[in-house]
């Protein structure tokens, strides 16, 4: 007894079915190392535009601490900083270096400087942070010359 021949079926094996195929494990792994690595780098700005935030309120500060009152400078003898001059000068300092930030007075003779930096995220927007945000503040004592402040 024979028997008919078949008709020719390709027969497809496991490995031909999956040539191609990428698995969803390779493409999660792959997501969460982009994500990581990206926040490591957002992070690295956030840190970094504190640092920026720290300085340009410490030198803003150091600009209105060094404002003499000249009048009295030049009759009295005596250096003591004008306080109108201090707070004009580090707003003047904040406006040219182009930081946002405020001047305010404590007391006679201090005056606390704060700024706030926003840097645009590069890789956390992927999960919805689309700017990172610094803050730095730092005060100056409007003393002067071997007096101290008295």
């Amino acid at each position: 007894m024979t028997t008919a021949p078949q008709s020719p079926r390709k027969r497809v094996t496991r490995q031909q079915r999956e040539r191609g195929s990428v698995s969803v494990f390779a493409v999660i792994i792959t997501m969460v190392v982009v994500v990581f690595f990206g926040a490591v780098i957002d992070f690295e700005q956030a840190l970094e535009a504190r640092q920026d935030a720290n300085t340009v309120a410490q030198e803003a500060a150091r600009a209105g601490a060094g404002q003499v009152d000249r009048n009295r400078a030049y009759t009295r003898g005596q250096f003591v900083v004008d306080r109108e001059s201090a707070i004009r000068a580090a707003r003047a300092y904040l406006w040219a270096s182009g930081h946002a930030g405020t001047v305010t007075v404590l007391g006679r003779r201090t005056i606390r400087v704060h700024v706030s930096i926003s840097r645009p995220a590069r890789f956390l927007s992927v999960i919805g942070v689309s700017s990172l945000h610094a803050q730095g503040t730092a005060t100056a004592n409007l003393t002067t010359g071997v007096e101290g402040p008295q």
